[in-house]
């Protein structure tokens, strides 16, 4: 498929792919047709053999956020027709928050109103001291609502019940102090500390990254009783026995790297 907003790079020797937004002369801004194609594109990745997936933006920011002619539709739409255009983001931010392989933003610049959701609903988010998010909807009389359960689990309720309220401008020092960003590095390392992370992660079982995930799904918000419990005992009893388990005991027994990192 063709992309006008969106850029898609494999890198197979690494086993990863980046996923860019580029609509960098409204920076990165996101309206209908964007959220398709991210919508359709990672449908598309997620059948790719790829360990990893970088999502950023192309030029100076990640995303300022929605389209200011998206949004001047949105007044003369119903609120029926409202509901199914929020429908789309709410399948988009699904999409991404559930991709099976562990994915990166990569917040440059600008992250606003949606945009803190599209990040919030990466594995891992890295920025610089440049970054800036900011929860902007109350300032033109909307709310983050979509976005909201993303952010919340990323920032946490009591800080959410500031930032949602305030539509403050949060500094790249900031987000990695409320969770918004787990690292935070100068601009020249920005791509260098991605790479990192990217093989760290590619280095791992390939199965066994994917449930870990999987796992963290599974058990979020979840009640600690029996039940939660019973469910982890299956989950590490069968990868204990699957392939990838028993070739990663052997080869840590044996002192040898596993099969999948020798590839």
């Amino acid at each position: 498929m063709n992309y006008q907003h969106l850029i898609i790079e494999q890198q197979q020797e690494e086993d990863t792919a980046s996923l860019i937004l580029n609509r960098p002369h409204v920076g990165n801004a996101f309206n209908a047709e964007l959220i398709e194609e991210l919508i359709t594109a990672l449908e598309y990745l997620a059948g790719q053999p790829i360990r990893v997936l970088i999502f950023k933006g192309n030029g100076k920011h990640f995303s300022a956020g929605a389209d200011l002619n998206w949004m001047k539709n949105s007044a003369n739409l119903t609120e029926q027709e409202n509901y199914e255009d929020a429908q789309r983001l709410a399948l988009l931010l699904k999409r991404l928050n559930q991709f099976p392989t562990p994915t990166i933003a990569v917040v440059q610049g600008a992250a606003f109103g949606g945009a803190v959701g599209l990040a919030s609903a990466c594995d891992i988010a890295i920025g610089t001291p440049a970054s800036r998010f900011c929860l902007s909807e109350v300032k033109i009389g909307l709310i983050p609502a979509v976005i909201s359960p993303y952010v919340l689990q990323t920032m946490g309720h009591r800080q959410a019940r500031r930032y949602f309220l305030t539509a403050e401008v949060i500094s790249g020092q900031q987000a990695l102090e409320l969770g918004l960003l787990h690292e935070c590095v100068s601009e020249e390392q920005l791509e260098e500390a991605v790479h990192s992370l990217a093989q760290n992660i590619t280095k791992n079982a390939p199965l066994a990254t994917r449930q870990a995930k999987q796992l963290l799904a599974d058990i979020a918000q979840q009640p600690l009783d029996s039940a939660l419990i019973d469910l982890t005992c299956k989950k590490v009893a069968a990868i204990r026995v699957s392939s990838e388990g028993q070739e990663g005991l052997s080869a840590f027994l044996e002192k040898r790297d596993p099969a999948w990192r020798q590839t």
